[in-house]
Order: structure tokens, then C-alpha cells, then sequence
């Protein structure tokens, strides 16, 4: 299991909130957190980790993008609770269709957001976690230290 670190001291040393996850693969890939306390998509270009950060791609999410995101994201988590109780199979997965229309029209409307905007920067993401719950309605159990990158 991965360190886990206290909320003010993730913030004490520069980390940010992520919000929605939308890809994982040996760690985050593409999604929704602050950069410079602000929201902005984020999406891995370097899926070769060397060390203990990854490259990514970030552009700013409008706010529209992100209540919708945001909304989508609680749909799964509130899923994800239930998953992890017992009381729901993985055949009610919000994101096989058809199954939640508030997250089916928000993916629809979302898509195109989803793609690096032209005024994308390359930023390096080093990743903390907290000792919260993995999926939560507000969002994740990590959080990402911003540097330039190359």
C-alpha cells in the first residue's frame, strides 16, 4: 500500500485536488484536477515512468466542463459505494450505457472538453495519497504536485 499523507499537509507542500478520474493505468492518465487552483483536464503523454512522476498535457476546463464532470464522476463514485457493500453488481456500471441517463448525456457533452484544447502546457504530476476512501462523491484519494515539464 501506497503512504498516505494528511489533507493540510498535502496542501502545506503544494498538492492539489483531483476530482475525476477518467483513465488509470499504472497510475492516472487522464482526468480532472486543480493546477494553479484552478481546474484543468489532464492527460498523460509519457505512460514510461522513470521515476516517481509522470508527464502530462493540462488545459483549462471551463466551468460548464467541470460542473458536468463533476456530476458525471458522482454518479460513479455513488455507484462505487455501493459496489464495494455488496448491494450492487458490476452490471449496473454507470459507464457500460444506457443503464444512467444523467451519465450517458453528460459523456456525450463532455467529449469533446475531453481533448487537449491548443493551449495545452506540459507539466510533470507527482502523486500523493490521502487516507480517504479510493472513489468519493467530492473526488480521489490522490492529489498531484505540479512542476514544469520537458
Amino acid at each position: 500500500m501506497a503512504e498516505t499523507w494528511d489533507e493540510e499537509q498535502l496542501i502545506a507542500d503544494g498538492f492539489q485536488r483531483v476530482y475525476a478520474e477518467l483513465e488509470w493505468h499504472d497510475g492516472p492518465r487522464a482526468g480532472l484536477a486543480d493546477v494553479d487552483g484552478r481546474p484543468h483536464c489532464f492527460r498523460s503523454h509519457d505512460y514510461d515512468r522513470t521515476d516517481e512522476a509522470d508527464g502530462y498535457v493540462v488545459w483549462p476546463a471551463s466551468e460548464a466542463a467541470v460542473e458536468t464532470e463533476r456530476e458525471q464522476w458522482s454518479i460513479f463514485a455513488r455507484w462505487n459505494q455501493r459496489y464495494e457493500a455488496g448491494v450492487a453488481g458490476p452490471e449496473g456500471h454507470p459507464g457500460h450505457g444506457g443503464l444512467v441517463a444523467r451519465y450517458d448525456e453528460p459523456a456525450r457533452l463532455l467529449a469533446p472538453h475531453r481533448q487537449p484544447a491548443d493551449d495545452v502546457r506540459r507539466l510533470v504530476g507527482e502523486v500523493r495519497f490521502d487516507a480517504g476512501a479510493r472513489y468519493r462523491v467530492d473526488g480521489l484519494d490522490y492529489w498531484f504536485r505540479w512542476r514544469p515539464g520537458r
